[in-house]
């Protein structure tokens, strides 16, 4: 988490507003990364 806030604070990004986005910027992460791994035939996560 620190390294995300780290991140979106080079960026610019207030730390209030990082917070609040990472749970939805990581659901979509997880969501894409599933559909690349079921197109090579892996195992699936879970958020």
């Amino acid at each position: 988490m620190s390294a995300a806030l780290a991140l979106g604070d080079a960026l610019g990004v207030p730390p209030l507003a990082a917070a609040e986005l990472l749970p939805v910027i990581e659901a979509v992460m997880v969501a894409k990364l599933n559909e690349q791994i079921a197109a090579v035939g892996g195992e699936r996560l879970s958020p």
